[in-house]
């Protein structure tokens, strides 16, 4: 498509707000979907540690008398 001016083209004939609405919804929920993404990676990272602590726990109570 062609505008006549950067007016026009921020104007989309008419359709901005569908437009550009459209546009900041999905950047909106691609960065929510990556602070989930983030928050459920550390969980499952700490848990991850702590099984790994109870484990080494364990053997180690295993192995004393």
């Amino acid at each position: 498509m062609n505008w006549e001016s950067w007016s026009a083209f921020w104007d989309m004939g008419g359709n901005a707000f569908y437009v550009w609405g459209s546009y900041g919804v999905t950047a909106l929920l691609v960065i929510v979907e990556l602070v989930q993404l983030r928050a459920r990676r550390l969980s499952s990272t700490r848990k991850l540690f702590r099984l790994q602590r109870a484990a080494a726990g364990r053997k180690l109570s295993e192995v004393q008398p």
